[in-house]
């Protein structure tokens, strides 16, 4: 695994909803194309999702550059949604925000992440993999197929 660099990452606003959902389109295109539907990210309220989840972002020069999105449990952290804008994939951004939830999950005295992703999206199970997730559970739904990945955290 390719070490990764830190993230300064701050709770998200309310007034930046916008901005975050235009993150999370564009950071969702490429998935889109494989998964031949809209990804599940893309399919919510992020009204509800600033109310409800933890939302953190990370600023770049020109605004929001990565967005994490975390909903603890008592006996779990899941990582609802790692996003990074195109400009900013491929850079080790995804690896400081995944390494941020697992930080997060810490301080809230959880040892167990979970996350799930499309099955078809092999680039990103392998991606998870190599940070030290294993799938649990393949889940069959109506228009898709989606993998369930873990982590104990040590």
């Amino acid at each position: 695994m390719a070490s990764t660099q830190k993230v300064a990452l701050r709770r998200a606003r309310a007034d930046e909803r916008r901005a975050i959902e235009a993150l999370q389109r564009a950071a969702y295109a490429r998935n889109r194309t494989l998964l031949g539907v809209e990804p599940l990210p893309l399919l919510v309220d992020y009204g509800e999702i600033l109310r409800t989840m933890e939302t953190w972002v990370a600023d770049g020069a020109s605004g929001i550059e990565g967005v994490l999105i975390l909903e603890p449990h008592p006996d779990h952290m899941l990582i609802w949604s790692i996003a990074s804008d195109p400009s900013a994939q491929s850079k080790g951004l995804g690896g400081a925000l995944l390494a941020a939830a697992e930080d997060r999950a810490r301080a809230l005295g959880l040892n167990e992440m979970r996350l799930y992703t499309g099955t078809v999206l092999t680039h990103l199970v392998d991606w998870y993999r190599r940070h030290g997730y294993s799938v649990s559970q393949i889940e069959q739904l109506p228009d898709r197929s989606v993998t369930h990945m873990t982590k104990l955290l040590p």
